[in-house]
């Protein structure tokens, strides 16, 4: 038995074209309807799932290209995001015989692919229930490393993309002087079609190791938002997915982790490290005058139209990147609806890790940072106020703007 899935998300064909094997079917898949439909005419598959939003022409139009073009009478399942009643309807007007909304389980994909088309003979070998979720968004996560051969727990990332489908890892490795290269690239081999290493021959520091993993992230297209983590987990991947549902159900550009204690939440710092975290916001607000809880915390996801404001030029700083970043976005978009696109949101878990770098050498150097930030952007604030007057034909000198 045949089944062509098409879907402009490789990530979300990845998972479910291996079930369908591991259950016996023969597969083909496909990313745009172009493709989908050629490989229709050759491959003539007993079954076809195919998603809304696909390249080139609609996955309706694919719908159609078989029940009218066609005259085939093949089953159609749409597995899709969108769950407009009209597209719902049209989807059902036009023959398809079933529709299924995403984010749904694997498991629930696949019963009904039996149910339409019967379950093809197997070997009677036994798969294993992994609970995976075909998800609606596919999501970049960059992890900077640099000597994380003790703290890099890499069962916890491959057990993550193992259960959650559209997560796509990053994982860029910042000169480091141990093993953590060797661990880095042990993980790709084991998920090559999730996992990818950028590796950094010398110490470029955290800020440029993210700044890269973000760039390069962003040249997938594929990925509808794309954010960053600590290696050390301090912020689990569990935490991490609350950030991306927070951005894919709202108006949000850039969801935030804050490390804010409350009920309920698991938030431990070492109290060295919690006084200096208080100090650095305090004069993050003074000097920079950003209203923002935690500037710091090391979890945030984006969506792809603020990349390029948020990570084009490189920083001025290596240590406190994610205050340039604020910034960056503040003076784009102005405060007022900087606060409307940028979401502050509370962790439910924080832990503090063994052999974190933040000393208080560290410390100290980034209150002279912040002074760094504060000049930098200072002088390009007053650039982009010189610009917008002459926008609005009021007469500002050229050696004024200089």
């Amino acid at each position: 038995m045949k089944v062509l899935a098409i879907d402009d998300q490789k990530l979300v064909l990845i998972p479910l074209e291996n079930r369908l094997k591991e259950l016996g079917y023969e597969v083909r898949t496909a990313t745009n309807a172009l493709d989908a439909i050629d490989l229709y005419d050759s491959f003539h598959p007993d079954l076809i799932i195919v998603d809304i939003n696909i390249p080139f022409m609609s996955g309706m139009e694919v719908v159609k290209y078989i029940r009218k073009t066609k005259n085939s009478s093949t089953p159609i399942m749409i597995l899709s995001g969108n769950t407009e009643d009209a597209i719902i309807l049209e989807g059902f007007d036009l023959g398809i015989n079933d529709y299924m909304k995403k984010p749904l389980s694997l498991i629930e994909v696949c019963a009904r692919v039996k149910k339409l088309i019967g379950a093809p003979k197997t070997n009677n070998k036994t798969i294993l229930n992994k609970g995976i979720i075909i998800q609606q968004r596919c999501v970049g996560v960059v992890i900077p490393c640099y000597n994380e051969e003790k703290r890099l727990i890499h069962k916890e990332f491959t057990d993550f993309i193992d259960k959650n489908s559209g997560y796509y890892l990053c994982f860029v490795n910042d000169g480091s002087t141990d093993n953590t290269l060797e661990i880095l690239n042990g993980l790709r081999n084991e998920r090559e079609d999730f996992i990818t290493v950028f590796n950094c021959k010398k110490n470029v520091g955290k800020a440029e190791a993210v700044r890269q993993g973000m760039l390069l992230m962003s040249k997938k297209e594929d990925l509808d938002y794309i954010g960053f983590l600590d290696a050390d987990l301090s912020t689990d991947l569990t935490d991490f997915d609350d950030l991306v549902s927070t951005i894919e159900n709202s108006e949000y550009m850039i969801v935030s982790g804050s490390r804010i204690s409350r009920m309920g939440a698991n938030i431990t710092k070492r109290s060295v490290r919690s006084v200096i975290s208080l100090a650095i916001n305090f004069m993050i607000r003074k000097i920079l005058s950003m209203d923002f809880q935690d500037t710091q915390c090391g979890a945030k996801i984006f969506h792809k139209e603020v990349i390029g404001i948020s990570f084009d030029k490189k920083f001025v700083t290596k240590w406190i990147f994610d205050v340039e970043i604020f910034r960056r976005i503040t003076l784009h978009f102005g405060l007022k609806k900087t606060k409307k696109i940028l979401c502050e949101q509370p962790l439910k878990r924080w832990i503090h890790v063994d052999n974190s770098r933040l000393s208080m050498k560290d410390s100290i150097k980034i209150v002279g940072q912040l002074g760094q930030i504060a000049w930098s952007y200072r002088r390009k604030n007053k650039t982009l106020s010189k610009l917008r007057d002459l926008h609005k034909n009021k007469p500002v000198s050229i050696s004024e703007i200089q």
